[in-house]
């Protein structure tokens, strides 16, 4: 999972999904059911949703990506608006 400037994409097996910025309404995010994985719903204006999951090498990566994303997903979504 990348979340940048463009969006937020997935890739899975040589698949990509991308998801630009102005196609989101919010992204929701939350550990899994296995303690290093991070469970991602990107939430589009009509209601739709796509979910990705994104395995961490251990829990305190896990832990680490927690408190990266938020203020990540925070400025991209605040900067919509501008």
């Amino acid at each position: 999972m990348v979340v940048d400037a463009e969006g937020v994409s997935f890739e899975h097996q040589g698949q990509t999904a991308d998801f630009p910025w102005h196609h989101i309404q919010t992204v929701h995010y939350k550990a899994g059911p296995v303690g290093t994985v991070l469970m991602v719903a990107v939430v589009f204006p009509d209601g739709r949703f796509f979910e990705g999951m994104v395995s961490a090498r251990n829990a305190a990566t896990l832990q680490e990506w927690f408190t990266e994303i938020a203020p990540v997903l925070g400025y991209y979504l605040a900067a919509r608006g501008r």
